[in-house]
């Protein structure tokens, strides 16, 4: 996926010149939100980027550097580190200007005071709806998104070809005709694994948290009440029925997968480039509905952040807003990495048929909550799931007792 950068330097460059003398049509007072000349500005920027972006990363940044002759010093972080040493170093002044990373930690970057607010203003259009409910925290933007990514159904051609089922039961079902030793992948683990059975819980009706009007997070679970009930229950069943097996962890269903064992998974992006490179014919389709609403999985959107104790806040936002937010720096940044780009004239470009059947998928998903409640729930509701899906405990007693259970500790964040 992996492609050589000069060509779209040029493009690159006159998409900056262009953005740089630009305004983004607010006429307010935030000064990380002015646009500026970048024609001889100086100055350095330091940028955090996981150890799965680094790469991608580099060649776009060299390319902005030419431009603008602003130096970007990228440090390499580790993905389970960078949030986290985020709110650690940012008060000390030793953190970074910029940050790439997952929006899910920026509710708590926020309650820790260490990022800045943006402006988008008219390149707020450029993206979807999705991408830019993640983030936003409290009705306020915080970052540029810069890739989206979701968990879809994925089936190996070689075993069924069959229309898409309209249904979940009605996916297993087929998935058994196949004769294979599982029908449904869906990994599990001893501790089960909410954020791959979320779209069977959303298609009950059943999501994590209220949503606003805007569509931001509140601290109410909306979990409970007879949709909660009704997937406590359809767990239940898909465990006697061995569809969901707390042995098959993440390793397991994607080995299951590549060996042929099953005609389907619910999987991500990260576990495709795997299957395409054993030689598989895979197609991604939407996880259908269980429970007779819209099938939604969390999307994930990865986005760049500045420092609310940047030392180059206008040069910060000149990378944020007025570059790395371009059709041409996103193009560049899926030509590198292969991510679905979150600008949609750049996504709407993309021409490989899987990431187009996650893009599909993801379309009605539901960002990821990036609100700190949201650290509350993970651990109750994995071992609550793990208890009925393994047997273990009566399934709607048993979820009503989590649900109670989170939202007291959540109340107390």
């Amino acid at each position: 996926m992996r492609r050589s950068i000069p060509v779209v330097a040029a493009t690159l460059g006159l998409a900056l010149t262009l953005t740089a003398c630009s305004g983004s049509g607010d006429t307010g007072d935030d000064t990380s939100a002015a646009p500026t000349e970048s024609a001889g500005a100086t100055g350095t920027l330091t940028m955090w980027v996981d150890d799965t972006r680094i790469n991608e990363m580099e060649p776009v940044v060299a390319t902005f550097t030419e431009s603008t002759g602003i130096d970007v010093e990228l440090v390499q972080k580790a993905s389970g580190d960078i949030g986290k040493d985020f709110v650690a170093q940012v008060p000390t002044g030793e953190g970074p200007d910029v940050i790439i990373s997952a929006h899910d930690g920026l509710g708590e970057w926020v309650n820790n005071g260490v990022v800045a607010p943006l402006e988008l203003g008219d390149k707020a259009g450029d993206f979807s709806e999705s991408a830019i409910a993640g983030v936003t925290y409290d009705g306020k933007v915080y970052g540029t998104p810069i890739s989206i990514e979701n968990i879809a159904l994925v089936r190996n051609n070689a075993l069924l070809t069959d229309t898409p089922a309209a249904t979940f039961d009605e996916l297993v079902a087929q998935a058994k005709s196949a004769g294979t030793p599982f029908s449904v992948l869906v990994q599990q683990g001893p501790d089960s694994d909410p954020y791959h059975l979320y779209p069977l819980q959303t298609s009950f009706g059943a999501p994590v948290f209220e949503q606003s009007a805007d569509g931001s997070y509140t601290d109410t679970l909306s979990m409970g009440g007879p949709a909660g009930d009704a997937f406590a229950a359809y767990l239940a069943k898909l465990g006697a029925e061995g569809v969901l097996d707390l042995a098959v962890d993440g390793e397991k269903a994607k080995q299951a997968f590549l060996d042929g064992q099953a005609p389907y998974m619910i999987t991500g992006p990260w576990n495709t480039s795997a299957f395409e490179e054993a030689g598989m014919d895979i197609a991604v389709l939407p996880v259908p509905s269980a429970g007779g609403q819209p099938a939604q999985p969390f999307v994930g959107v990865q986005g760049a952040f500045v420092s609310a104790k940047s030392e180059n806040p206008v040069l910060a936002n000149e990378l944020v807003v007025n570059f790395l937010s371009t059709e041409a720096a996103q193009d560049a940044l899926y030509a590198e990495g292969g991510r679905m780009p979150a600008n949609s004239a750049s996504a709407a470009k993309v021409d490989n048929g899987i990431l187009k059947g996650f893009g599909e998928a993801g379309a009605t998903g539901a960002p990821m909550p990036a609100i700190p409640a949201m650290s509350s729930v993970w651990a109750f509701w994995g071992a609550t799931e793990a208890q009925i899906i393994s047997g273990q405990a009566e399934p709607v007693s048993t979820w009503n007792t989590m649900v109670a259970n989170v939202q007291d500790a959540v109340d107390k964040v």
